[in-house]
C-alpha cells in the first residue's frame, strides 16, 4: 500500500483525499495547506494529520506519492514549488492540470522527475474513461486505418475572468490531451477567439491544428454554454473508419468505412460511470496501480511530459491569437 499526501486542500484537493481514502492501493497519511483553516478542516474530514508547510510534511511523513492540487493564478501558478519539493523528497507526484502555464517551469518539473527517476503524472482525467479506453483499443486494432482528421469540442459555463486567455489555458489542457492521445504530437496551430456579450476576455475559441503525422484537426472551446447540455465530443477519422466519443464516458461509437453496421459502447446504469467524479477515481487509481506495479516514469499514462506538450500547444494558440499567424511548436 502506498503512503499518500495531498498538498492544496481546496475542492479538488479534498476530492483527491477522499478518493485516496477509498482506494485499496493507498493510505492517506497527511494533508497540507498554507491556509490553516483549510488544512484543519481537511484533516477532520479525511482523518489524516494537518500540516501548514509542505516541506515539513514531506520530511516528517516521507510519503511514497504526493498529489499537488494547489491553485493560484489561472489555476496553475502554485504547482511549481510543491511539485519540486515533493520530487526532491523522493515522492512520485500526481499533479493537477494545467501542469503550469509557464512553460519554463513546466519543463523544470518534468526534467526534475526524470533526473530523480520518479513517476510524474498529471490529472488529465478526461482520457481515463471506459469509453476512451475502448475507442483507443479500436484505434490500436487498426479499425481507423491511416488517420485523416480529428474534431474536438468542449464547453461549460464559467464566468471567471482572471486573465485575457484564462479560458484557453484553464479549459483546454483536457481537450488538447485527448486529441494528442489519439493523434500524437501537434506540429502547428492557428487560433481565433471571440468574446461573448457581457464578457471582457476571450470566452470562445477555435483552434486549427496540424499534427506531425499529417493528420489535421479542429478544436472549439467555450466558457459561454450551460454545462447542463452535453459538454464534450471527440471525433477521430481515418481511411478505414471513424469513431466518436460523446461526453467523455457516456458513449463511444465506431463507424467502419463501407459498413453500415456501427459498433457502440454505452455507459451502463450499473457498474459504469456514475458522475464526473468517477473520472478522478479512474485516473488516480491508474496512477497508483502503475506506481505499485513498478512502471517506469516514461510509461506513466497522462505523464508530466504529456501535460507539458499540451501546454505548449496552448501557448502557441495564444501566440497565434496575438499575431494572427500560424505558429509552429518547438
Amino acid at each position: 500500500m502506498l503512503r499518500v499526501c495531498v498538498i492544496g486542500m481546496g475542492p479538488i484537493g479534498n476530492r483527491h483525499a477522499m478518493i485516496y481514502n477509498e482506494d485499496p492501493l493507498a493510505e492517506l497519511v497527511g494533508v497540507c495547506d498554507i491556509l490553516r483553516d483549510r488544512a484543519d478542516a481537511a484533516s477532520k474530514t479525511h482523518g489524516a494529520p494537518a500540516f501548514y508547510d509542505a516541506q515539513q510534511m514531506l520530511a516528517a511523513l516521507k510519503p511514497d506519492v504526493c498529489s499537488i492540487t494547489t491553485g493560484g493564478y489561472e489555476y496553475g501558478s502554485d504547482h511549481y514549488l510543491p511539485t519540486m519539493q515533493a520530487l526532491e523528497a523522493g515522492c512520485h507526484v500526481l499533479g493537477e492540470k494545467p501542469i503550469s502555464n509557464e512553460i519554463a517551469k513546466a519543463e523544470e518539473m518534468v526534467a526534475k522527475a526524470a533526473e530523480k527517476g520518479l513517476c510524474y503524472g498529471i490529472n488529465l482525467n478526461h482520457r481515463f474513461t471506459e469509453a476512451t479506453y475502448i475507442a483507443k483499443r479500436w484505434q490500436n486494432e487498426g479499425r481507423l486505418g491511416h488517420l485523416l482528421f480529428v474534431n474536438m469540442s468542449m464547453w461549460i459555463k464559467n464566468p471567471a475572468e482572471s486573465s485575457p486567455y484564462f479560458m484557453i489555458k484553464a479549459l483546454n489542457p483536457h481537450t488538447v490531451d485527448v486529441m494528442r492521445h489519439f493523434c500524437g504530437d501537434v506540429e502547428a496551430v492557428q487560433c481565433f477567439g471571440t468574446t461573448a456579450p457581457g464578457r471582457s476576455i476571450i470566452t470562445t475559441a477555435h483552434f486549427s491544428m496540424k499534427f506531425k503525422n499529417g493528420c489535421v484537426g479542429g478544436l472549439t472551446a467555450s466558457y459561454d454554454i450551460e454545462r447542463g447540455h452535453p459538454m464534450e465530443r471527440c471525433e477521430v477519422a481515418g481511411t478505414k473508419g471513424r469513431l466518436i466519443i460523446d461526453d467523455m464516458w457516456r458513449e463511444a461509437t465506431l463507424y467502419p468505412q463501407g459498413d453500415f453496421e456501427k459498433r457502440v459502447y454505452s455507459n451502463p446504469i450499473f457498474g459504469g460511470h456514475r458522475d464526473f467524479e468517477d473520472t478522478f477515481r479512474n485516473r488516480i487509481h491508474k496512477f497508483l496501480q502503475q506506481v505499485t506495479d513498478g512502471a517506469q516514469p516514461e510509461e506513466i499514462d497522462g505523464s508530466g511530459a504529456e501535460g507539458l506538450a499540451a501546454q505548449k500547444v496552448l501557448q502557441a494558440a495564444i501566440e497565434s491569437v496575438d499575431t494572427g499567424n500560424v505558429v509552429y511548436i518547438k
